[in-house]
């Protein structure tokens, strides 16, 4: 196929939007004149990574359920709604070859129009337990592609590949410079043990709650350092948590983009 056009849909969390922009770097390698558009979820995090990775992206007005009781459930089948109509408008205008998901709330408007207009897709499912939007489309989706044996209690056998999990092309083994250009960036000391501390890119509460009772009984005699990922929605309370404890040995990020 010359000069595929490829559109790539999901994201939300970090989980889906990697392998994705993996998966478009993956086909601009083998074929330079392919066509990708990513399609996201207006506000999500794709939003901003897509771009800075170089790819165009357009958002999908489309939302999770609220698991708490609330208002906003009402408008969601509105959104979906528009969300498929929007999906019928993409895939009309920009006439794609194929149709990945990654997971996410995009994906599922995204690959239900695409497989209504008679566009292959393909499933890409990262972990070892399907969610609930790839268990759906995965039964109208040509191939899927998963990271773990076993997955035919969730996808139709018959149309599994086991290819594990794409991963960025610049995380590698470090060479000398590489490793020395990382403790520059962190501001880390060579001579000491490095602990890197991640909880997914939104952050996890229960791994920071371990990592604050770290802190308080054994951070300040610790001889190694700490890189920790705390989260977007954490990380201010994280600061809060670490402000005059004097611990030079433990940085904070919300987001770490630099994982080479």
């Amino acid at each position: 196929m010359s000069n595929p056009r490829i559109i790539i849909s999901g994201g939300g969390t970090g989980g889906h939007i990697f392998p994705a922009l993996s998966i478009a770097d993956s086909i601009k390698a083998i074929e330079p004149q392919a066509e990708i558009l990513f399609v996201g979820a207006e506000g999500r995090m794709e939003m901003e990574r897509v771009p800075a990775a170089g790819y165009p992206i357009t958002g999908l007005p489309v939302a999770g359920l609220q698991r708490k009781l609330s208002l906003k459930n009402l408008a969601l089948p509105f959104k979906v709604l528009k969300s498929i109509r929007l999906a019928g408008r993409i895939i009309k205008e920009f006439k794609p070859d194929v149709a990945v998901g990654v997971g996410g709330y995009a994906s599922a408007p995204m690959l239900w129009a695409a497989s209504r207009r008679g566009v292959p897709t393909l499933i890409q499912e990262q972990n070892s337990y399907a969610g609930l939007t790839n268990k759906i489309l995965g039964k109208r989706a040509r191939k899927i592609c998963v990271a773990y044996e076993g997955m035919e209690r969730f996808f139709p056998a018959e149309r599994i590949l086991l290819t594990g999990n794409p991963i960025r092309k610049n995380i590698n083994r470090p060479t000398a410079e590489e490793r020395a250009e990382g403790y520059g960036f962190f501001g880390l000391d060579p001579q000491k043990k490095t602990l890197f501390v991640v909880g997914g890119s939104l952050g996890s509460g229960t791994l920071n709650n371990a990592m604050k009772r770290w802190v308080e009984e054994k951070a300040a005699t610790a001889d190694y350092q700490v890189i920790w990922q705390s989260g977007r929605y954490y990380k201010a309370g994280i600061d809060a948590f670490l402000e005059g404890r004097n611990l030079p040995n433990v940085r904070n990020y919300d987001f770490i983009s630099r994982m080479d």
